[in-house]
């Protein structure tokens, strides 16, 4: 007996239907850690720095030959001051505004504002300064250690 083409698609969307309303029922459970790391951000063990940041390493070891990853909070109303680095470094900034300056001559008030998802390369002896105003500034740094920075500030 031929089906006729109606019944067929009813049972068709049928089908379709119940699958869509099986696979909302599946629960993701937790990743398996055999295939990744993850750390919610309630659940980051930040480092405090001197300087008003506090610091989480995602990978390598910033104080070490090789490439490092690394979160940086900066608290509000805190800027590090005119500085270099002798290799460069890739910045995204994750949340906040991330204020830059540069030149050897710090002045808050010359600083660029950098909004969440915008990047930013310090390249290698150029003087710059960062930091947050009035909220705070979550910054990802990626570079090749050992991080080190060369204070450079003229006054």
């Amino acid at each position: 007996m031929v089906m006729p083409s109606a019944m067929k698609h009813l049972i068709q969307g049928s089908l379709v239907a119940t699958l869509f309303v099986w696979l909302g029922a599946v629960k993701a459970g937790e990743p398996d850690p055999k295939i990744m790391s993850y750390k919610l951000p309630d659940k980051i063990p930040w480092t405090a720095r001197p300087g008003g940041n506090e610091v989480y390493i995602i990978s390598g070891d910033p104080s070490k030959p090789g490439m490092y990853v690394e979160l940086l909070k900066w608290t509000p109303h805190h800027f590090s001051r005119p500085h270099y680095h002798p290799n460069d470094r890739f910045v995204v900034v994750v949340k906040g505004t991330w204020w830059v300056g540069w030149g050897p001559k710090y002045d808050e008030s010359t600083t660029y504002p950098l909004k969440p998802g915008s990047t930013a390369t310090h390249y290698a002896k150029q003087i710059h300064w960062d930091g947050a105003k009035d909220e705070e500034a979550i910054i990802e740094i990626v570079g090749m250690g050992p991080e080190t920075s060369v204070n450079a500030e003229q006054k």
